[in-house]
């Protein structure tokens, strides 16, 4: 990367930095690597990682503005939180937790739809030049980037692979794909069979949604996607955190602390998507929309409207129907259990204000 390289080709935002050895998890070739002091290396960011400070540089000083912020303290602690998974293993019901991070591979995995978004001709819709932004480079690098890191890519495992890999090595390969499915299908993940919705079905719905008739309804999608992914990303810190505690626990998981090394790589990964994303939709923000009749919106008008809705439906019914989720999945596992009171008494009592 050249001192005060501003644009990049889609080949240079994918190039790996060198490693001494690759990541191998539950025998698994993975993303990412060690160097010679045996430290993580992140996939992709050979220019990833400068080619984001350069731009939030750059934006700084010509619109003299700071870079979007979503702080993790907006979002509650994941639910159930340490203690009460921690008491759930202690009392041999180890369902609720394979079934959390079996959701969390999942999801993470559903990253790689980034990929599919497609705008033509970003500049069209912006009434300022975009050359030398993120924005820029969205279609052209940073979204494949990031749907490589959480789906894979070729024979490479991504984040999908390892948190699977976290759990099958802490709880030695607990499920088959069958349970897997059912499992999905029980949380509200999966549909039965499996089966996306079809494009002409996720446009109805886009349509449904939106908010700016007059933006292109490929922008619009774009955007709230990016929005929803950042808030996803960055409330996502706590679940590391959540998963870190419990599978370091050598007590309680095995693995000698395999699996939560697996998920400190993961977290480490994370970073540049939250940042990316955080800088494209600040240079968006601070730009002004150019509508399909000429009409021109100001970004904090379009980003402000979108970035509020998303926040209000994380924090309000996305957390509700986690929650609701989690409680099932924990009745599921007792269900049988002839303690089942006495364990779900204990659980509740470990309960933190904010997951209630």
């Amino acid at each position: 990367m050249r001192e005060g390289q501003l644009t990049f080709t889609e080949r240079e935002l994918l190039a790996d930095q060198d490693v001494a050895e690759p990541l191998i998890a539950a025998g698994v070739r993975c993303h990412g690597g060690f160097d010679a002091d045996g430290r993580y290396v992140s996939p992709r960011t050979r220019n990833r990682l400068p080619a984001i400070t350069a731009w939030q540089a750059a934006h700084r000083y010509q619109f003299g503005t700071e870079i979007l912020d979503a702080p993790i303290d907006l979002w509650p602690a994941v639910y159930p939180n340490v203690a009460q998974s921690k008491y759930l293993l202690r009392e041999g019901v180890r369902d609720p937790t394979i079934s959390s991070l079996t959701r969390i591979g999942t999801v993470e995995g559903f990253g790689s739809m980034i990929r599919a978004v497609r705008v033509d001709d970003l500049q069209s819709h912006f009434d300022e030049p975009i050359a030398g932004t993120a924005v820029a480079h969205l279609q052209h690098g940073l979204f494949e980037a990031h749907a490589r890191d959480e789906a894979g890519w070729e024979d490479e495992g991504g984040h999908r692979q390892m948190w699977f890999a976290a759990r099958d090595i802490a709880f030695e390969s607990p499920v088959t794909d069958d349970m897997t499915q059912a499992m999905l299908e029980r949380m509200g993940i999966a549909a039965p069979g499996g089966q996306p919705p079809t494009p002409e079905e996720a446009r109805r719905n886009a349509e449904a949604l939106r908010r700016f008739p007059d933006i292109d309804l490929s922008l619009e999608m774009m955007l709230r996607r990016m929005v929803g992914l950042l808030f996803i990303e960055v409330s996502a810190f706590h679940t590391f955190a959540w998963a870190e505690a419990v599978l370091s626990d050598h007590e309680l998981v095995a693995g000698e602390g395999e699996a939560a090394a697996l998920v400190s790589y993961v977290r480490a990964d994370e970073t540049p998507h939250v940042d990316y994303l955080r800088t494209a939709l600040t240079e968006m923000r601070d730009r002004t929309f150019v509508g399909a009749s000429g009409r021109k919106l100001p970004g904090r008008e379009v980003i402000g409207t979108l970035w509020d809705t998303a926040l209000a439906q994380s924090l309000g019914p996305n957390r509700e129907n986690f929650v609701k989720s989690a409680n099932a999945e924990i009745e599921h596992a007792l269900a049988r259990n002839a303690r089942r009171a006495e364990i779900l008494e204990g659980f509740h009592a470990l309960a933190t204000k904010a997951a209630a």
